[in-house]
């Protein structure tokens, strides 16, 4: 297995949040597998936060691709994003569930949960079992000491219409593992 490096988030939103089903996500003493995302297209996407954020924009155009992009959501949970710049376009892979693998018990402590399938089967989930915040925000995580993304074994990944969203729900950009417990629904 191997780190993921910026240059595999130089490709479409799509084909990245396709391809990192099945790799693992270390966030400082914590893992798990991704198996589920869903991809966001800086240009024409209007459940992008580029369509009506001129902020969003503006970190499009002045960070790499495999930036995390952090944001709270409706005021009450962080979200975390990679952005992507390939020649199709920008955009960005929102995490939207892991399969924990390690550092559980603190997991476990953040969610008050005990169950492993309550632990990160949701952004919103996820960010807060990991303790990922805004201070995420713009981080370069991909080459970090505790953080970063690992290949993973291939997958059988379904790709279906995005979820929580009021636009644009009618395009295919969610993908997930194919029968995995752990996906958020």
């Amino acid at each position: 297995m191997e780190r993921l490096t910026a240059e595999f988030f130089e490709r479409s939103p799509l084909v990245c949040a396709r391809e990192l089903i099945g790799a693992k996500f270390l966030w400082r003493g914590c893992e798990g597998r991704i198996v589920e995302t869903e991809a966001y297209a800086a240009e024409g996407d209007e459940a992008c936060h580029t369509f009506f954020r001129p902020g969003a924009r503006a970190f499009v155009a002045s960070h790499p691709p495999g930036t995390a992009y952090v944001y709270l959501n409706y005021g009450v949970h962080w979200l975390f994003n990679v952005l992507v710049h390939g020649p199709q376009g920008s955009g960005f892979v929102l995490f939207r569930a892991l399969e924990p693998l390690a550092g559980m018990e603190r997991m476990m402590e953040r969610r008050g949960k005990a169950k492993m399938r309550d632990l990160c089967s949701g952004p919103g989930k996820l960010t807060r079992a990991l303790g990922i915040d805004g201070g995420a925000h713009g981080c370069q995580f991909l080459d970090g000491e505790s953080t970063g993304i690992v290949t993973g074994a291939p997958q059988t990944v379904i790709s279906s219409f995005r979820i929580g969203i009021s636009r644009a729900q009618d395009l295919p950009w969610r993908f997930h593992e194919d029968a995995n417990v752990y996906v958020s629904r």
